[in-house]
């Protein structure tokens, strides 16, 4: 087993130990709202810093035009409303593109 999938299967571990956590810690009682609103922030902050350390950092074979179009696509699909698997789509048909006639 490769080191990446060694690492895909310790996060999805620990994620699914930090969800189970919760109500257990919590005991049934609500959380303030201040805390339910930081909860709610956090999985859209944890999903940019994915795509942005995916697009702009080392590694990979697509150049950081390609990728940055892509994200660009996919920014302004999810601007305009569209369902996030649109908006993924088109990133990745666009990259695709980009690579083809730029690369």
């Amino acid at each position: 087993m490769s080191s990446l999938w060694v690492s895909i299967v310790a996060v999805t571990l620990a994620c699914a130990a930090i969800k189970a956590a919760g109500p257990i810690l919590a005991g049934g009682r609500e959380l303030p709202p201040r805390a339910t609103a930081v909860l709610g922030l956090l999985t859209p902050a944890l999903l940019t810093a994915l795509v942005i350390t995916g697009t702009f950092g080392e590694g990979g074979h697509l150049t950081i035009d390609e990728k940055a179009l892509g994200v660009g696509a996919a920014a302004i699909a999810v601007a305009l409303r569209t369902p996030v698997i649109v908006a993924v789509v088109l990133a990745a048909v666009v990259t695709a593109l980009a690579r083809l006639f730029l690369g």
